[in-house]
């Protein structure tokens, strides 16, 4: 995909369509699901930066007319849809349906408490220890989120609070 996205036969409208279409399924692909760390929405950043980069290219500076590179901002202004780290975090619209769930399979996986032994180094984050994140980012600390997702109209606007939120 290297050579399509920086080829110049090809309008960056086009390159847009296929980042949208092609390259953002294959990444996001089971989104909902993860629990992500720092590092690893970093890494998803940086990667997404770097299709962009492709895609726009280089910019000419009117000073010493030499090419750089675009800037993080910049990339921003120029794709207009949402970075890829609050598409990720919209999987908060799918937890909004296992808790309307009640008790089948899937809601008893996110939400239950597996039985044994866990090994001695730091456990890795649950699912819906990210989800209490989530919300702790937003301010609502200490709400239960099963109760919060019965509301639909309330559920839905803490969705659309933690998408918006700007992610450094």
């Amino acid at each position: 995909m290297q050579n399509l996205l920086s080829s110049s036969l090809l309008s960056k409208t086009l390159k847009i369509k296929i980042h949208r279409t092609i390259i953002l399924p294959v990444v996001l692909y089971g989104c909902e699901t993860w629990s992500l760390t720092m590092r690893e929405e970093r890494r998803l950043r940086v990667f997404e930066n770097r299709v962009l980069r492709r895609i726009f290219g280089p910019k000419g500076d009117e000073v010493t007319r030499e090419l750089r590179k675009l800037y993080n901002e910049e990339l921003n202004d120029l794709y207009c849809s949402p970075s890829i780290v609050p598409v990720i975090k919209s999987r908060m619209r799918w937890a909004g349906h296992v808790a309307c769930m009640g008790e089948r399979d899937i809601h008893k996986v996110s939400v239950g408490k597996p039985e044994g032994r866990r090994p001695l180094e730091r456990p890795r984050r649950r699912w819906e220890d990210i989800m209490k994140m989530d919300f702790q980012e937003v301010g609502c600390v200490g709400v239960d989120w099963i109760d919060l997702a019965q509301d639909r109209d309330m559920w839905r606007a803490l969705v659309n609070a933690v998408m918006n939120l700007r992610v450094p």
